[in-house]
């Protein structure tokens, strides 16, 4: 009789330890699904030649695609900043139009100056300072090192800032100001 109570009370502690691994489980994919970023890459380096190769094809859409859409900024990004605290009083919807405005408005000047064209990305200089939130960094003012065709070398700012989330690398927005 002992051992069958032993042999039962371990199958009940299997089972509720089975249960607490799936309620782990299930709890972090609900929070990776509200919180994924798409169009990651695992270097700087891989974020800026996507948005070559996008450029090099005039790909507007795809451009628009590398950087923070709008759920992932209401979703992930949003929530980090300190102007997302109640009293600041500012909208996400505000922030998110600005950024998206200014995002486009500059991607469509990137594209009338760059479209079309094919460089070789030499190096990404993170120029700006980088600013540490909970689950990610905010790296300022990036500069891509190009070589032309005819082999110059040049600098130029085709998007502001790169976001940094669990290692993964994302365009913010391709505002250059």
């Amino acid at each position: 009789m002992r051992f069958l109570e032993r042999t039962w009370a371990a199958g009940l502690l299997a089972l509720a330890a089975l249960v607490g691994l799936a309620a782990l489980a299930l709890s972090a994919c609900a929070s990776d699904a509200r919180g994924a970023l798409s169009d990651t890459y695992d270097s700087p380096e891989q974020a800026a030649q996507a948005v070559l190769d996008a450029l090099a094809a005039r790909d507007a859409g795809r451009l628009l695609d590398l950087a923070l859409d709008e759920h992932e900024f209401r979703q992930v990004v949003w929530p980090e900043l300190p102007s997302s605290r109640p009293e600041a009083g500012l909208p996400v919807e505000y922030a998110w139009g600005r950024l998206r405005l200014n995002s486009q408005s500059q991607l469509s000047m990137t594209i009338a100056v760059h479209g079309g064209r094919r460089y070789e990305l030499v190096a990404v200089r993170l120029r700006g300072e980088t600013t540490r939130y909970a689950t990610l960094r905010v790296h300022r003012d990036s500069e891509l090192v190009l070589r032309e065709p005819s082999g110059a070398l040049r600098t130029v700012r085709l998007f502001g800032s790169l976001l940094e989330r669990g290692g993964r690398w994302k365009v913010f927005s391709y505002v250059v100001d």
